[in-house]
């Protein structure tokens, strides 16, 4: 049997990569012995950001400071930033999306500059919303395949989808990824279970609203019961004080949670930040994947 310790860190990005990369460290080493420490979605610079102005590439400063801090724990981090779209066609801007546009309100230092707004019909720059898992056993990304085009967003403006699923081996067990909004997608998740992952990480950063966290809870359960294997959901908090961003952007609901391969709750933290700590094993997948042949 293969065990693997794991961390989910619940925590609210600000808008400066600088500051959260050090945040990010900070919070790593409070759970410095966790095998995987998984960070939420957009932990590199939070939705209502301009995406276009924080992404970097691979070997940016961002991801090359997360490098160092994996080295230094001797732990893989799984941890949501912006990379720049590749080959991409520019989307046509119509109504600006609300995970990039700051509100007219916004503090001087999360403003765009003036003349960087589009018009309405121009091209837009795109990026990647990306998942970077860097460690002892290797480095790997994933860019997120289904955007958040519903409840008022339209993630697609400002980013470009990804297209390939990623699983990655750490501790003896094998790991798949998704991002937030994937998790309404169970196909995505039968996948990954049938390409053998035994434990799911899902950064997210969750849209608040009336039911959005109880479809939160739910839709965290079943996709462990599709992929029959464990589910290690990280999510940003409420935040607070609610930033001044524009309406519609997605900063998070709390409720990170881990999930065991028949959909039972094992741990869950509250809309606050916070870190959640376990274990698991791949006999428990074995064994619900025997009494249950789904995959």
């Amino acid at each position: 049997m293969s065990t693997l310790q794991i961390a989910a860190v619940q925590f609210s990005a600000g808008p400066d990569p600088a500051d959260n990369l050090e945040r990010i460290g900070a919070l790593a080493r409070t759970v410095a012995g966790a095998e995987l420490i998984v960070f939420p979605e957009a932990s590199m610079a939070r939705f209502g950001t301009r995406l276009t102005e924080v992404a970097e590439p691979p070997d940016g400063r961002f991801a090359d400071g997360v490098r160092a801090l994996a080295a230094e724990l001797g732990s893989t981090l799984v941890v949501g930033m912006f990379t720049p779209a590749v080959d991409d066609t520019p989307a046509a801007v119509d109504t600006p999306a609300a995970v990039d546009t700051p509100a007219a309100d916004t503090p001087a230092d999360d403003t765009p500059a003036a003349g960087d707004t589009p018009a309405a019909g121009a091209p837009r720059p795109r990026v990647r919303n990306t998942v970077l898992i860097t460690g002892p056993g290797g480095e790997w990304v994933y860019h997120k395949i289904h955007l958040y085009d519903a409840f008022g967003g339209k993630e697609s403006t400002v980013v470009q989808p990804g297209a390939e699923l990623v699983t990655f081996g750490c501790g003896g067990l094998t790991v798949g990824v998704a991002t937030c909004y994937d998790l309404r997608f169970a196909d995505q998740f039968t996948a990954l279970g049938q390409a053998g992952a035994e434990l799911v990480v899902v950064p997210a950063s969750w849209g608040d609203g009336p039911g959005k966290a109880e479809q939160w809870d739910l839709l965290t359960r079943v996709r462990a019961m599709d992929a029959q294997s464990w589910l290690l959901a990280s999510d940003q908090p409420v935040p607070d004080p609610l930033p001044r961003v524009a309406a519609g952007s997605p900063l998070g609901v709390g409720r990170s949670a881990l999930v065991d391969p028949l959909g039972g709750l094992r741990a869950r933290l509250d809309h606050r930040p916070g870190v959640l700590v376990a274990t698991v094993d791949s006999d428990t997948v074995e064994q619900a994947r025997a009494l249950l042949p789904l995959l």
